[in-house]
């Protein structure tokens, strides 16, 4: 049985549809294989045509005589194709492809700044935005953002935060607890410190879970954990703390053997104004005002004629603000509202629609009312100063000392003082004088010496000029004191690198190294008048720098002192270096508490129980996260 003739295919580039009939004849000629470009044969009937290049008449005319079945006007050639460009876009990015990396990058970048939950990604609005922005672009699991992307990208965080504390000279803590609404408790630590360019650094480093009972001794150990793992403690420098109040808190810096331990002087403020509050004049007064505004609160009838009476009087569209217990500011706003829409509550109150639905509301009397004013200017200070401390960017304990002289100076009684203002003034006063005792002498040296670094408090008005001197002196013995034992470390250090060189080298000491032409012809000449007038002493020098910045013009209390001193520190050297340490210490914890607010919105934004691990993570982006 003959075996069909061997048949090549002819080349892609020939689009005629007749070519899918035919090929080009193999033959073999003395072993060796070859094909017959002359001639074309047909894959039907093995029929051999000649072939003219560039011409398929031939083969058309042998389908049409001899297979009239095959048509050729439908029949299209099949050739291997390269991808059209559509469908070159239509495939998927690999997952490790650098592209699909900084798409799932943003997006984690995107959960942790906007405090969006894992599940974000499960959302079918969110899937159809990515697939019309990258439709290449595969989405992965919640799972993977949250067991992979975030972790990696919390530990790049770190390592930034990490290597800016480094270069700091001393770093000081605050710290708070928090508990969540899943009753889980939490123990926050921030750091801050002033870094090279004369910039407050602030670095929120942990919001850690915490099982057990908070006491000191646990406390303590939180404490000492986190200044040991994140690399806070210096050499011959102490670890500054600023907490509240709180005496477990207090003991567990004290067992840590930090220092100093600033008390929060926000919560100083807030623990004074409620001792104020609490005098009897004080809470009938404020009783009286709170059932009037948790009336307009509750009644949207009154509410309704309140606003009518408020466009009738031409007063302020505002709502009675309702105090907060443990918030005295929020008492002092609601007497301050409420004065404000007096005329508006007592005429909506006397409105028929109104006055059948009041029980057990009594409106305030004309003394009631003078005692609101008077009461609303007491605290103005102490609400200035909170205001001032919660919002003020660099909040540091030279502010302390000034603050309280104020605060004091503002509640010493006046002729026109009823026996309510006296009482409520003395119980601020009292208070505040107990939480900063004179007994305390480190401390109180401490914070004059802080103010006195602050160019806007130098001239510390409230002291007197022995106390002023004594401030100052204190600061040049801290300075000496401070290159004594820089001194002393370098000496240590040259020593070993001698002994290890004298070790190492030969026993044959080198020559002399050959003098320069200069120093061979005028180096003893000048060398000796050099030294014939001697330099000043370090002492002389450090003294002499201090009286300067005593006699430099204070700064206005608007400025900003860190600008005053990256302008100035090399006028002040010695001065510049102490007052980095000191000026970088915050003056509340505040910072710690933001925290809890933060921590709570992520925990709501999750909408599903929240690992303390995953906590702690997404605190830690939030706050320490910097876009490129």
């Amino acid at each position: 049985m003959a075996t069909n003739p061997e048949i090549a295919d002819p080349p892609s580039s020939f689009k005629s549809a007749v070519w899918q009939h035919f090929g080009y004849p193999v033959e073999i000629k003395d072993g060796n294989r070859g094909v017959d470009k002359t001639h074309t044969i047909c894959r039907k009937c093995f029929k051999t045509l000649p072939q003219v290049t560039g011409n398929t008449t031939n083969m058309q005319m042998h389908i049409l005589r001899h297979h009239p079945e095959i048509n050729l006007a439908s029949a299209q050639k099949t050739t291997r194709q390269q991808p059209t460009l559509p469908s070159f876009f239509q495939a998927k990015f690999p997952a490790n492809s650098d592209r699909a990396q900084k798409i799932t990058n943003a997006i984690a970048i995107f959960m942790a700044l906007d405090m969006r939950p894992f599940s974000v990604v499960d959302n079918e609005g969110f899937k159809y935005l990515l697939s019309v922005l990258e439709p290449r672009y595969v989405l992965p699991s919640r799972a993977h953002f949250s067991q992979n992307v975030l972790p990696k990208l919390q530990e790049k965080t770190k390592a930034k935060v990490e290597e800016g504390m480094s270069t700091a000279e001393t770093i000081t803590i605050t710290t708070d607890g928090w508990t969540s609404r899943a009753t889980d408790s939490y123990v926050t630590v921030t750091a801050h410190y002033i870094t090279g360019n004369w910039q407050i650094a602030n670095h929120v480093l942990q919001t850690r879970p915490v099982y057990e009972s908070h006491t000191s001794d646990h406390l303590s150990g939180i404490l000492k954990e986190a200044v040991r793992d994140w690399k806070i403690s210096r050499s011959n420098v102490p670890v500054p703390v600023t907490t509240d109040n709180a005496r477990n808190i207090a003991n567990a810096v004290e067992a840590a053997g930090f220092s100093p331990h600033i008390r929060c002087f926000a919560h100083t403020v807030n623990l004074a104004a409620q001792r104020g509050m609490g005098v009897h004049q004080m809470s009938r007064l404020l009783g009286r005002v709170r059932k009037v505004v948790t009336f307009f609160h509750r009644s949207t009838t009154a509410a309704a004629v309140l606003k009518e009476k408020q466009v009738m009087l031409q007063l302020p569209l505002h709502k009675l603000v309702q105090d907060v217990a443990t918030r005295w500011n929020s008492s002092h706003d609601m007497l301050e509202r409420y004065l404000e829409q007096q005329a508006a509550v007592f005429s909506a109150l006397t409105d028929k629609s109104v006055k059948k639905n009041i029980k057990d509301i009594v409106t305030l009397s004309d003394d009631d009312v003078k005692l609101a004013e008077d009461v609303v200017q007491v605290l103005k200070p102490l609400k200035t100063v909170t205001t001032l401390m919660s919002t003020e960017q660099i909040p540091t304990i030279s502010m302390i000392l000034p603050l309280k002289h104020r605060i004091l100076a503002s509640m010493k009684h006046s002729g026109s003082d009823s026996t309510a203002v006296k009482d409520i003034k003395a119980a601020i006063a009292h208070d505040f004088e107990d939480r900063y005792p004179d007994t305390d002498r480190a401390l109180i040296q401490f914070l004059h010496m802080s103010t006195a670094l602050d160019p806007r408090f130098k001239s510390l008005p409230f002291l007197d000029e022995t106390t002023h001197d004594t401030i100052f002196k204190s600061l040049t013995e801290r300075i000496l004191d401070d290159c004594s034992q820089t001194v002393q470390a370098q000496t240590s250090r040259d020593e070993t690198e001698e002994q290890s060189e004298i070790a190492s080298s030969s026993s044959d000491c080198p020559p002399p190294a050959k003098r320069a032409p200069m120093a061979e012809l005028f180096g003893d000449i000048f060398s000796i008048e050099q030294s014939s007038s001697s330099s000043k002493s370090l002492s002389e020098v450090v003294n002499e720098e201090v009286q300067h910045y005593r006699a430099v013009q204070s700064l206005s209390v608007d400025s900003n002192p860190l600008v005053w001193w990256k302008d100035n520190q090399n006028q002040f050297p010695h001065l510049a270096k102490l007052a980095k340490s000191y000026l970088g210490i915050p003056a509340t914890s505040v910072p710690s508490e933001r925290v809890f607010s933060t921590a709570g919105d992520i925990v709501t934004a999750q909408r599903a129980s929240l690992s303390p691990d995953n906590v702690d993570m997404m605190v830690f982006l939030k706050k320490n996260f910097q876009l490129p």
